[in-house]
């Protein structure tokens, strides 16, 4: 396609005033990134790609007691802040691999974070004040990890006087993490603490690594345990619905968009012609006297897919579950007074839509529960250009196979209940909800790989039914628990709570005295 053609593609889809719901959402969720990260992630980041590679450290003697910060009053030695800098930094590189794949934001992490600054463009899309435009990014994830690291000090302290009892699955993760530390230093050879400086920079240790893990997964649980104790009468979540009807809402609609957009020109040089104002207007005239004219054939009984076929559109869709987003079509379709069957041409900035209302009913369907037990095909070590490398990957595939097929096998000759079949996860499954036996809960139609979905919400799905499941991951061994709230419910609470530890959260991290040492600052990395 030539450039001219691009940019007339790109005018084409602004110019329907459609604006991606997905990009809103997400652009919602990195507001809240910076209490979720710990949250729910904690440090399981740095665990992942502390096990990836080691490169022995080398270095001079640093002053790994350093005081780099002080947070009201209590001093945190540099490699402590860099325990929480390195997590906060990992987070976010995962939480927006996208976003920097595709050069949305300016960062890039193989060059110093130190020589890069924020841009206004960077702010707006993370949702930040425009002063932190000019900022250097690693300024900014030092100050993240700081009201990070205040937020838990406040958090312990509360809990503390709460007289919080932490469960044992606080200590299990410390000892199974840490392990997991140990086991990486001793297959590459060298001491836990190279091991974490390696990955971390040069002032941590293994001690300092332990303690500041065990705080983050204290805190961790803490805020677990305040998240889950959050509790809504259905009085409470039907104000909330309606309070935002079109946040949690869905339309059917059909629709085909006839651009006025002019064709592009270019002089005797090639170089592209911008339109003239009365080019402009006559292209939209145009087009909106398609648009009706596609509108009255509908109205006399043409299907609209076949005018738009007929009329060499390509915009023709058919959107069963829509959801809302700032457009004028969109609009339209959320509006109140639609009613099924409703049609009107609809003006954009540089084209119109005819658009077709079939419904709008929010997600009633119930959500469902089930356990599974993932067999993961063993990785190839041949890369796909090696002879035989195909045969291998089918080879490993169809041992995986076997195996679940054999492990499901033992399941159904014993005592076949929920119960065994949750140990059967802990003991076998390759997911990481293993060691809470495979649970699922409250899965949404389309939430999981298409395989896995249809089995989970075919029609005839009965508590108590398993079986096995291909997917791309391997092969699941499949227990239906049985169904749980309608989604919608599910939805509500779900930003209710998100509101609720939102602001949890941003009250532990108000009225702190942060202060920076920078000579202990320098060894933060």
């Amino acid at each position: 396609m030539s450039a001219s053609r691009e940019k007339k593609s790109r005018q084409e889809l602004n110019g329907t005033g459609w604006s991606d719901p997905k990009t809103a959402r997400e652009k919602q969720q990195r507001k809240e990134e910076k209490r979720s990260s710990i949250l729910y992630g904690v440090i399981a980041a740095v665990f992942i790609v502390v096990a990836v590679t080691v490169i022995i450290w080398k270095s001079n003697v640093i002053q790994k007691t350093a005081a780099a910060a002080t947070i009201d009053g209590e001093k945190y030695t540099a490699a402590e802040v860099t325990f929480h800098y390195q997590n906060v930094y990992r987070n976010f590189l995962n939480n927006n691999y996208g976003l920097l794949s595709y050069g949305v934001l300016s960062l890039n992490p193989n060059a110093s974070l130190s020589t890069q600054t924020l841009t206004e463009g960077d702010a707006t899309m993370l949702g930040l004040e425009e002063e932190e435009a000019g900022k250097s990014w690693k300024d900014y994830f030092v100050d993240q990890a700081l009201e990070q690291m205040a937020a838990v000090q406040s958090v312990l302290k509360a809990a503390g006087e709460e007289g919080f009892i932490y469960p044992d699955s606080v200590q299990e993760r410390y000892e199974e993490s840490m392990a997991s530390i140990r086991s990486g230093a001793a297959v590459s050879g060298v001491s836990v603490n190279q091991y974490l400086q390696s990955n971390l920079g040069g002032t941590m240790t293994e001690k300092i690594y332990g303690e500041q893990m065990m705080r983050s997964l204290q805190y961790e649980a803490y805020a677990t345990a305040r998240q889950e104790g959050l509790v809504y009468s259905d009085a409470e979540l039907e104000e909330a619905y309606n309070a935002n009807r079109n946040g949690y809402d869905r339309v059917s609609y059909e629709s085909v968009s006839v651009t006025g957009i002019p064709e592009p020109t270019v002089d005797a040089d090639g170089n592209e012609v911008e339109a003239t104002e009365e080019e402009t207007a006559a292209a939209m005239a145009a087009a909106k006297e398609t648009a009706e004219e596609i509108l009255a054939a509908y109205r006399s009984g043409q299907s609209l897919e076949a005018l738009a076929e007929a009329n060499g559109l390509s915009t023709y869709s058919n959107s069963e579950s829509a959801a809302y987003a700032s457009s004028p079509v969109l609009d339209w379709a959320f509006d109140d007074a639609r009613r099924e069957g409703d049609a009107q041409v609809v003006e954009n900035t540089a084209s119109y839509t005819v658009a077709v209302f079939h419904g709008k009913s929010r997600s009633e369907y119930n959500t469902v529960d089930v356990r599974h037990v993932l067999i993961r095909p063993e990785s190839t070590t041949l890369t796909s250009e090696d002879e035989g490398y195909q045969a291998d990957v089918d080879a490993k595939r169809n041992d995986a196979k076997a195996r679940a097929e054999e492990l499901y096998a033992q399941w159904q000759s014993g005592v076949a209940t929920e119960e065994t079949f949750a140990d059967l996860a802990r003991e076998n499954s390759a997911d990481g909800n293993a060691s809470e036996g495979g649970i699922y809960e409250a899965v949404y139609k389309n939430q999981m790989v298409q395989t896995f979905n249809d089995w989970c919400f075919d029609p005839a799905r009965q508590p108590g039914d398993s079986g096995i499941v291909e997917t791309d991951f391997g092969f699941h061994i499949m227990y239906f628990v049985g169904q749980n709230e309608p989604y919608w419910k599910i939805q509500v609470r779900d930003a209710l709570r998100e509101e609720n530890m939102n602001e949890w959260y941003g009250s532990f991290t108000q009225n702190h005295t942060i202060e920076k040492n920078g000579s202990g600052m320098k060894y933060v990395d």
